[in-house]
């Protein structure tokens, strides 16, 4: 299914999370669509990409926390917001585990404040961001949409209750909710370093050895932002013309499993550098050995395809970074 222009134009949209990965490039995409984009911001952040690409200068900007619900009733309200992509999270496993319950209110009190005042507005969808973490450790692979949603730890259990109360929302209220649960997203504008492809480019870049906490051969899939953007606004297109998917969650994944050496060892060669042995420290815990999911339904219903093969994917998001670690950096500024 194509992105229409004529949804889209004009169409007054909340993207919370404006500053992240996926944010940054959902606004990119919004505004040459022709929406009408309004961000919300916590924490101003130079280096994102919608600050350096300027995108949030020329739209509206709030500045608050996801968890303020007087303040998402306000936004909602006096913009008009007709669709809302929500992406704000606290997205790092490892800062879950250290601080479980700031994780657990950013990500379920700001999904539940989002909702709420969704439901007291007329014809306003929300797409929610939930993952392939809110499923859980699971006996049989890839994970399909009917797996039972058995998060166990902080991050992946913030996960599992932001997709329960989203279909609370949709089962209850009859709000037009949709859940979105990606792969691993990479890609150009990822400026949280520890995570694996982002440090693993850096690393590759500068010629240096890549450190693996784990033993390298956790099972992942993986999907290009670009892909992932498609995929949250063509389920917002479809759900706007079938009110019956409302409540549904569906998968979106490029369906390959790597492992992390494995993806370092790509990395390396596509950045054309020296092909340098990464330093396995194998202390991660706490974390699931294999996760992938099966995005057939999404094929199926949606009509979504991933255009990106993970070499394409990784040579764009390489290019990105080269060019990125290249330039001063940015001065801040109020819409930084």
């Amino acid at each position: 299914m194509s992105l229409s222009k004529e949804f889209w134009s004009g169409r007054p949209v909340l993207v919370t999370g404006a500053t992240g990965l996926l944010g940054g490039w959902m606004v990119k995409r919004l505004r040459g669509l022709g929406a009408t984009v309004v961000a919300l911001v916590r924490d101003g952040v130079p280096g994102s990409m919608a600050a350096r690409d300027g995108h949030l200068r020329e739209i509206v900007c709030v500045y608050g926390s996801v968890t303020d619900a007087a303040l998402m009733r306000r936004v909602l309200a006096e913009y008009g917001i007709q669709t809302v992509i929500h992406l704000a999270a606290q997205t790092l496993v490892g800062v879950a585990k250290n601080d479980p319950v700031t994780t657990l209110e950013v990500n379920v009190q700001g999904t539940w404040a989002i909702l709420d005042a969704a439901r007291q507005m007329k014809n306003c969808q929300v797409l929610v961001a939930s993952s392939d973490k809110a499923y859980g450790d699971a006996v049989k692979l890839p994970y399909t949409e009917d797996h039972p949603l058995r998060g166990r730890y902080p991050y992946d259990v913030s996960k599992s209750c932001v997709d329960l109360i989203a279909g609370m929302y949709a089962t209850t209220y009859k709000l037009p909710v949709g859940i979105v649960r990606c792969g691993n997203l990479y890609g150009g504008g990822d400026l949280n370093f520890s995570r694996a492809i982002p440090g693993a480019i850096k690393s590759a870049l500068a010629g240096e050895a890549f450190s693996i906490r784990s033993d390298g051969k956790f099972l992942r899939d993986y999907l290009y932002v670009e892909d992932a953007v498609d995929a949250y606004l063509t389920f917002a297109q479809k759900m706007a013309a079938d009110p019956a998917l409302a409540g549904e969650g569906f998968n979106f994944s490029l369906e390959v499993q790597m492992t992390l050496l494995d993806l370092v060892k790509m990395i390396q060669e596509l950045a054309g550098g020296p092909i340098v042995p990464p330093v396995i420290h194998n202390i991660a815990s706490d974390e699931i050995r294999e996760q992938y999911m099966s995005a057939e339904k999404a094929r199926r219903v949606l009509r979504w395809h991933p255009k990106c093969n993970m070499e394409e994917g990784l040579s764009r998001t390489i290019a990105w970074y080269r060019a990125y670690l290249q330039q001063p950096a940015p001065v801040a500024s109020k819409n930084a």
